[in-house]
């Protein structure tokens, strides 16, 4: 078998994971991918990760399809579909399409229901395929994806975004890009309850800077105020959206409404997988299987609910470092595992 690349097009990154003939992670990448500013970003995000295929399958899942730069994800899944069938050609590249594996480029916009915003399943496939029953939890930069699977299957109730949403199986909230006013609609400050200002001045990523708990790889878009990514540029903005100034005497009230921020994003997570596993057809689940930048919320997930844990990048690499990357990508892992098994599979290797 010949390599393959699996590619998880984001609205904000782009991932690159690439499998050898053997199906071992040889490489993971990741570049920041503004799709809002026009497909040019595609083109230079993957030129960033070196993704030359050299007659390699491309194997590709997206989110970016959401983007405001088009008028509807169809047209979205469309135009991505087309960009990477002319960058590596169309006979090289697979596009995932959920439960009908993968499709051709040019039939992508017939089935961009099953082919929108899929990356969540592709990961889940890969990791129920090892057996047992769990929940998936990946908490990115962006969003949280919580999916149930056991038997083999994937359990979503949901398949697409606004499904998933109303099904708390995706849950609009990520540890970099999510405005503050999204994570908590009132912030302890100078004695009182504070209803942040509605307005971008902080992000998701400020607040576990200031927790020490933020990877700055996970941040890769510029903070809201175009300011530096310090401790005490997050501190700034956080203490703006109440209406504060960064001072020696409000450093300590900075810190607390960084716990708080990261509490009620961890309380949301908490609640929502409560209601997964708690659904009458769920199997018994012992396992939380945590995945993403922000997976660090998702080991404290699972302490929470007395559950074990598991970090998806030791599925898929045995180099700790390898894994690490995998775990941030691991959609774009898993779509190149998914297809180099459906690969070997037809040649019986």
């Amino acid at each position: 078998m010949s390599d393959v690349i699996g590619l998880d097009v984001g609205g904000a990154h782009l991932k690159l994971a690439r499998l050898d003939g053997n199906g071992a992670l040889v490489e993971v990448r990741i570049a920041a991918c503004p799709l809002w500013r026009g497909l040019h970003e595609l083109d230079a995000a993957l030129d960033q990760v070196g993704a030359e295929s050299d007659g390699t399958i491309v194997a590709a899942t997206m989110t970016g399809e959401l983007a405001d730069l088009w008028p509807d994800r169809a047209s979205g899944v469309a135009a991505i579909a087309r960009a990477l069938a002319a960058r590596f050609g169309a006979d090289r590249v697979a596009i995932y399409a959920g439960e009908r594996r993968f499709v051709r480029p040019d039939d992508a916009a017939a089935l961009a229901r099953d082919v929108a915003s899929a990356n969540w399943r592709a990961t889940t496939e890969a990791v129920a395929a090892g057996g047992g029953a769990g929940l998936l939890v990946d908490v990115g930069s962006t969003t949280s994806d919580l999916i149930p699977f056991g038997e083999g299957r994937v359990l979503a109730r949901g398949a697409t975004d606004a499904e998933r949403m109303a099904a708390d199986e995706l849950v609009y909230l990520g540890v970099a890009r999510t405005p503050v006013m999204a994570l908590s609609p009132r912030l302890p400050f100078a004695g009182a309850w504070v209803t942040p200002m509605a307005e971008f001045f902080a992000t998701s990523a400020d607040a576990h800077r200031l927790t020490g708990d933020l990877d700055e790889a996970a941040d890769l878009h510029p903070a809201a105020d175009g300011g530096p990514k310090t401790a005490e540029g997050s501190a700034r903005r956080l203490l703006r959206m109440v209406g504060a100034d960064l001072t020696p005497e409000t450093w300590d009230a900075a810190r607390r409404i960084a716990d708080h921020l990261a509490e009620a994003q961890l309380r949301r997570l908490h609640d929502a997988a409560l209601g997964l596993l708690t659904r009458p057809d769920q199997p018994p689940c012992e396992t939380i299987v945590g995945a993403g930048v922000g997976r660090f919320l998702v080991k404290r997930l699972a302490e929470r609910l007395k559950l074990g844990y598991r970090d998806i990048g030791a599925l898929f690499s045995n180099d700790p470092a390898v894994a690490a990357l995998a775990a941030d990508c691991a959609p774009a892992v898993a779509v190149a595992r998914l297809h180099g098994e459906a690969g070997r599979n037809r040649t019986g290797r």
